[in-house]
């Protein structure tokens, strides 16, 4: 049973009875884009799709909730005989998932019946929306890392299950290395890291009888140092070692609190000198990108960032000005003309034009032209069903989503928001298209 069926919006089912009883079913083009980036943005990365495709496909209507619909003021028996039959029988066009993308470009477009695009709208704004947003946001710490290993803690401050599950596929996707999250590590195959709390430290008559007991039961284990005195702490992963000898494996101290910056030199100096030049430093506790680039750009000798709560709700950016708007409906171009909230006609197309190896400008066309560079929008699913040779592992996608991040300009890669913006153009046949549309729509 798909738990999505009745992810809707009331309006969407009261516009489907609409479109049911006045006989509307031509074919519609709906497009998904970005009006605005936020301003802590240069750049967003496109995520969220595969999830989104399996949805789609999968979407029925159960028995229970055409009952339910059938309570509502909007429902008809015609009309729930018809729901009751229910398949997306469309084509998804759509941007590659780790694609960065920028204002007003499509990252995704629906060819359906007019109903059947229509219906999956609060689904497709919400399942690209999320994953976008965090994927985004986790480039940005990844970046600031400068090729420390980032480690995803967000769960418990997500919010909610499918945010935080969810969110840790998009991290990953950004680069992050693993994460806490089990049911997110079971969901998509994601690594899994973590070791222990300051409880476990508290409840041992110890904290050397923590270290002591917690790694005989996993050798190779991250102490977490901070629970009292945090270089005490670390003096006694020292003492641990000595009483060890050979088999002494522990793998990293983490530190969870403090003047991370401080702390980190002085543990590394504690562990050099005892010759544990093995051991890693592991850093946790309220960090963001700015703090890991402050850190990483001084030299601190930190091997692992643990980041939660800022990355997992995206708290400088935590949403997204993303609309989904009919662009063609019975092979006529429609558009919204409201103020600040004009879309463009039809169907589309983005090249992303390169030199040297570097993307230079974005042209937002007419589907069907050719122009230089690469078309960014490829087909996922034709007539209600995915392309297979289309879909691609995790791992693909972060490899491809790490090369074309590396191919964006340098100074749209930088934390800070420039004013130099990276150019999106538009064709000259889609300006002459929404010149005609336009015409059409107010004579």
């Amino acid at each position: 049973m798909s738990s999505s069926a009745l992810f809707a919006d009331f309006y969407e089912f009261a516009m489907l009875r609409a479109y049911f009883e006045l006989g509307m079913n031509a074919r519609a083009t709906f497009s998904l884009f970005v009006r605005e980036l936020p301003p802590q943005r240069n750049f967003l990365i496109a995520a969220g799709l595969d999830d989104l495709l399996h949805e789609i496909e999968h979407w029925r209507f159960e028995p229970q909730h055409i009952d339910y619909l059938g309570s509502l003021r909007i429902s008809s028996r015609p009309f729930l005989d018809w729901l009751a039959d229910f398949r997306f029988s469309g084509d998804i066009y759509a941007m590659r998932e780790g694609t960065p993308f920028f204002e007003n470009e499509p990252i995704l477009e629906v060819i359906a019946p007019i109903a059947e695009a229509q219906l999956i709208e609060t689904l497709v704004l919400n399942q690209i929306g999320l994953q976008t947003i965090l994927a985004s946001k986790a480039a940005r710490v990844v970046a600031a890392a400068r090729g420390a290993s980032v480690v995803d803690f967000g769960a418990r401050r997500a919010q909610g299950l499918d945010a935080a599950t969810k969110g840790a596929r998009a991290f990953y996707i950004a680069g992050i290395e693993s994460t806490s999250n089990v049911a997110a590590g079971q969901a998509y195959g994601l690594p899994v890291a973590g070791t222990m709390a300051h409880s476990f430290i508290e409840a041992c008559a110890s904290e050397m009888d923590a270290f002591q007991s917690f790694s005989e039961v996993f050798p190779d284990t991250t102490l977490l140092v901070d629970t009292y005195d945090t270089l005490e702490g670390v003096k006694k992963v020292v003492a641990l070692a000595k009483a060890r000898g050979p088999t002494f494996n522990i793998r990293a101290v983490r530190l969870d609190s403090g003047d991370l910056d401080m702390l980190s030199r002085q543990t590394r100096r504690i562990l050099d000198d005892a010759g544990l030049t093995d051991v890693q430093i592991v850093a946790s506790g309220g960090l963001e990108e700015t703090k890991i680039d402050a850190l990483t750009s001084g030299g601190a000798p930190i091997d692992v960032f643990g980041v939660g709560t800022d990355m997992a709700v995206s708290s400088d950016a935590p949403n997204l000005d993303i609309a989904y708007k009919l662009t063609e409906y019975a092979g006529k171009g429609r558009m919204k003309l409201s103020a600040g909230k004009r879309s463009l006609p039809g169907r589309k197309q983005v090249f992303r034009e390169f030199r040297d190896g570097v993307a230079v400008r974005d042209v937002i066309a007419r589907e069907g032209e050719t122009l230089p560079g690469v078309p960014l929008l490829q087909p996922f699913m034709l007539s209600g069903r995915r392309i297979a040779e289309q879909s691609c592992d995790l791992p693909h996608i972060r490899d491809y989503a790490k090369e074309q991040l590396a191919a964006l300009p340098p100074h749209l890669r930088m934390l800070q928001s420039r004013e130099a913006r990276y150019h999106v153009a538009i064709s000259d046949a889609l300006a002459s298209y929404e010149r005609a549309t336009l015409t059409h729509l107010i004579d």
